[in-house]
């Protein structure tokens, strides 16, 4: 099997064409053990949260094969699996829920609590890490799917099954950028019709954030980033305003007086969260999505919770349950809804994924696709 490994980090600012972290290689090909899949890759694609392990923000053991969002079809099925056959068209979702733990028993699968510990060492939800050099050394996986690869093991909990005919360019974003940014409009937030929303960031998260937004209904949707090549990207996407931040406090005025009900967060900025609540009306929300350096400190002032009755939510996958979601939102996607394929910029071999992630980190690109 061919997989893009990263064997040392490399410092934000740096080119990655030139540094070339990511090397693709031939690994040896593990068979799925019980409760597991072999899935052939068609497409994954490239998110700032993959950028944000090989620039050393996000810590993952190391030596790593990245990649979390992908769509295949099984080729073969473990010992145990009854309910995913041979064939079967699956979305590769970053959290394989265990289902018998706290978060798990409380209806929160996006938080479950085995989930992030194996997540965190690299190793899968029924047994550890599988993958392997020519030369026998261990290679970690990448939050239990590694999809920068022809081909994955994966816990029978890391998969969703779709429909045949939905296009692979489509279903392969809606295992990370579609439930995240959906999730947080919908589940996290609970966006009622009628309410506004301003979204900061307008990456593939930020922008599934303002569709789920126009789809919810709501009045006014305010689509903020600095890269003015996005803009007419979030009209699109259903947006009835854009600008950059310095635009935002007169847009939001003009929309709604007093400040929005709910502000998504989707940069990964505490000093954005911030601002973010500077921008909510009195009992609003900001929904705190984006991933923060953890070195990242939140400083506000402490009476805009109890004095302003605002709220700060965190919301990790959009608080989504992927098997009730990711049917749910293809169904949008088929009545008309929910233009995912806006999303798509391109698609690339997978030996181009240093270019990627360059291009990903000057705003060139929103949902790079790669083919191994």
């Amino acid at each position: 099997m061919r997989a893009a490994v990263l064997y040392s980090t490399v410092p934000a600012g740096t080119s990655y064409t030139e540094a070339r972290p990511l090397v693709v290689e031939e690994l040896d090909r593990p068979a799925p053990r019980a409760g597991e899949l072999g899935v052939a890759i068609t497409y994954s694609s490239l998110c700032h949260s993959d950028l944000s392990v090989v620039d050393g923000s996000r810590v993952r053991p190391l030596p790593l094969a990245l990649g979390h969002e992908a769509v295949g079809r099984v080729e073969t099925v473990g010992e145990g699996v009854g309910d995913v056959r041979e064939g079967d068209h699956v979305v590769l979702v970053f959290v394989p829920s265990c289902g018998q733990c706290r978060a798990c028993a409380a209806g929160r699968p996006a938080l479950c609590h085995r989930a992030a510990e194996v997540n965190g060492t690299g190793d899968l939800l029924h047994g550890e890490a599988l993958l392997r050099t020519r030369a026998g050394e261990r290679i970690n996986h990448h939050l239990g799917v590694s999809a920068f690869a022809d081909y994955a093991v994966v816990a029978r909990e890391s998969v969703v099954v779709i429909d045949d005919d939905v296009p692979d360019t489509v279903a392969a974003m809606f295992g990370c950028a579609v439930l995240t940014g959906m999730g947080a409009v919908l589940n996290t937030a609970a966006l009622k019709a009628g309410q506004s929303v301003a979204v900061f960031g307008l990456g593939a998260v930020g922008l599934s954030s303002v569709m789920a937004a126009a789809l919810a209904g709501a009045s006014s949707v305010i689509a903020i980033d600095p890269n003015t090549d996005k803009h007419q990207l979030a009209l699109d996407c259903g947006a009835t305003a854009v600008g950059t931040p310095d635009d935002a406090a007169r847009l939001i005025a003009e929309a709604t007086g007093d400040g929005v009900d709910v502000a998504i967060e989707a940069v990964g900025s505490a000093r954005v969260i911030a601002s973010c609540l500077e921008h909510v009306t009195r009992g609003g929300a900001v929904v705190s999505v984006g991933l923060p350096h953890p070195s990242a400190e939140l400083t506000v002032p402490a009476l805009q919770f109890a004095g302003a009755g605002k709220r700060l939510l965190g919301s990790y996958m959009g608080d989504a349950v992927p098997e009730r979601d990711i049917p749910l939102y293809l169904r949008h996607w088929r009545e008309g809804r929910l233009p995912v394929e806006l999303l798509h910029t391109d698609t690339r071999p997978l030996d181009e994924i240093n270019e990627g992630l360059d291009a990903l980190s000057a705003g060139k690109v929103v949902r790079r696709l790669f083919q191994a």
